[in-house]
């Protein structure tokens, strides 16, 4: 796999995108959107995951992020997403979902092209992490990561979307405890 968009390094922040295969609604439910944070919650407290930023939309999140204490933010992310495939599956088999067949049978696909066995697929290979390099992109990738729901016109306002930390930087009741950068509060 490619290094290009990979984060190999320990105490650095990264803005960072990962996919559903497809680009699959998964995440429309509040039961997968709750696997995503609790296991978000797991990295904070046993992975050296530090959150600055966070968005869950219906196929993918973004997180601007790094990994702390010696932990590497490509192995945080790694188990990261073999835990949510997991139980994301388990959820689809084990609660009620419609779309039950057609979503087993999309993440099945997705393994036909992979040289080790594997019965289901459910995120894209890898991630896209942009290391941060300023106060300015940092901004910029906040404001982006709390536009995304408004622009897909689910809210109003950043800070009404339960999923994402607009509400912690507002004040508000939160999902998720990320750490505020001062040089984005209100």
């Amino acid at each position: 796999m490619s290094t290009k968009y990979k984060a190999n390094t320990t105490e650095e922040a990264y803005f960072i995108t990962i996919t559903t295969v497809g680009w699959v609604d998964i995440f429309t439910r509040l039961n997968q959107k709750y696997i995503l944070t609790n296991a978000l919650r797991h990295c904070q407290e046993h992975k050296g995951l530090e959150i600055y930023a966070y968005v869950i939309m219906s196929s993918h999140l973004h997180l601007l992020c790094k990994a702390v204490n010696g932990f590497i933010l490509s192995d945080v992310i790694r188990d990261f997403k073999k835990f949510t495939s997991k139980k994301i599956i388990k959820t689809i088999i084990e609660e009620p979902e419609s779309r039950r067949e057609w979503l087993l049978d999309h993440f099945s696909k997705a393994c036909e092209h992979l040289k080790r066995e594997q019965q289901f697929k459910v995120w894209q290979d890898g991630y896209h992490a942009i290391h941060i390099y300023s106060n300015s992109f940092i901004k910029e990738k906040i404001t982006y990561i709390h536009d995304n729901p408004v622009k897909d016109k689910w809210v109003t306002l950043p800070e009404d979307y339960y999923f994402s930390s607009a509400r912690n930087y507002a004040g508000l009741e939160h999902e998720i405890e990320v750490v505020l950068l001062e040089l984005f509060s209100k």
